[in-house]
């Protein structure tokens, strides 16, 4: 299709592109509308494939006029991008403004806006001095993992004396109840349990239930602070009904030979499970020290360098951010948005928190990329555009 166009540079990578379809090429492709309807169309009073031309145009004029503006739209949009030296980029769609109305006899204007890969000004990148950190592995390092791993093949029994203390797993059903012993209405729980200990419920009463026996039934009264972290809490007086149903205890293990054995059969014994611990702390120590040194070099480089991200970039990004946060609460998006709104805030405060964090990522990886290149550094286009997610949503 012979059209004009006319390319227009925009902020932040963004093209504008102003297009004029002549009036001969709107004419052809009104024609051909015509011609293919003509064959198919079926009106009361005239054969399938016998209605004239006019009796079509009298019938639907208007509507075959916007049909001939979608159809040369889309077939001169699909060739401008194709040949466009500045090619739009997979992350958004190209926006269509065709405020005029198409007539016949006269050219066409529209024009569409995309987003295309940014023209990046890197600043000096060698030379570059950075702090770098140091790690030492101390006994108290090797001490905590022996501890978790004893805590991870530790056994949950059944309490001889079934009475709360202290990292007992308890199962407890508790509601709400007003002044008069009345249970209020949606704060009842039923099989609730949890590790005393570790404040993971809701009312904390973590302290509150030590010393109850199972089967034993206790009103707690409970006063919160004005900064209490459950907002709905906070500030209030509230009685809890609680009763204990079952009381459990983790039987914890020794820390020597046998554990080791029991976690590996590639440990004979706690000297052996104790230098693999120290190696992988090393090893996760010495990631930990690259990671801290690349993130610091592609901070100030960074600093140093002209990077327009490009919106749809930035909003690619912010709706994959927003899709994993909804994930991790394990329920659909409207459940979400009514937490969120519980705590005063919308999707749109959250996407705007984000939004300095995502710009950061896009930097980094869009830095990387240009490094990659100029230093003819061989890698996939797969690897890089995997770089380049993995740095924007960090």
């Amino acid at each position: 299709m012979d059209v004009k166009t006319n390319y227009k540079m925009l902020e932040n990578s963004a093209v504008k592109a102003e297009i004029t379809i002549p009036k001969e090429e709107i004419e052809k492709e009104y024609n051909n509308l015509i011609n293919e309807y003509c064959k198919t169309v079926q009106i009361k009073g005239f054969r399938r494939g016998k209605v004239p031309p006019q009796v079509l145009i009298r019938k639907f004029g208007p509507s075959l006029l916007d049909e001939t503006a979608e159809k040369v739209i889309e077939k001169s949009i699909t060739e401008i991008l194709e040949n466009a030296e500045k090619k739009p980029i997979s992350y958004g769609t190209p926006k269509v403004n065709a405020e005029g109305k198409l007539e016949l006899g006269k050219d066409f204007s529209f024009d569409i806006e995309y987003d295309t890969y940014p023209e990046l000004e890197i600043g000096d990148y060698k030379g570059i001095e950075i702090e770098e950190l140091t790690t030492s592995i101390l006994k108290a390092d090797i001490d905590r993992e022996l501890k978790t791993l004893q805590d991870q093949n530790s056994l949950v029994m059944e309490k001889k004396n079934p009475v709360v203390a202290k990292d007992d797993i308890v199962t407890i059903d508790y509601s709400e109840i007003d002044e008069k012993g009345s249970e209020i209405p949606n704060t009842k729980r039923e099989g609730f349990v949890f590790q005393v200990g570790t404040g993971y419920n809701l009312y904390k009463i973590d302290d509150d239930i030590v010393g109850m026996k199972k089967d034993e039934e206790r009103v707690i009264k409970k006063v919160y602070p004005s900064d209490f972290e459950t907002k709905e809490l906070a500030d209030k007086t509230v009685n809890l009904k609680v009763k204990v149903i079952n009381v459990k205890e983790k039987q914890i293990p020794k820390i020597d030979d046998e554990l080791a054995q029991d976690i590996s059969d590639k440990y004979k014994t706690l000297d052996d499970l104790k230098k693999d611990i120290k190696k992988n702390i090393k090893e996760s120590a010495d990631t930990m020290i690259k990671n801290d040194k690349v993130g610091k070099i592609l901070e100030k480089i960074v600093a140093n360098s002209k990077i327009p991200v490009p919106k749809s970039m930035i909003d690619y990004d912010l709706a994959s951010r927003w899709k994993n946060f909804v994930a991790q609460f394990r329920a659909d998006e409207a459940s979400v948005l009514k937490i969120l709104e519980a705590d005063g805030k919308t999707k749109e405060n959250i996407l705007e928190e984000w939004k300095p964090a995502s710009e950061k990522g896009l930097k980094e990886a869009l830095v990387i990329r240009e490094l990659i290149e100029k230093e003819k550094i061989k890698v996939s286009d797969e690897e890089a555009d995997e770089e380049i997610k993995t740095e924007a949503e960090k």
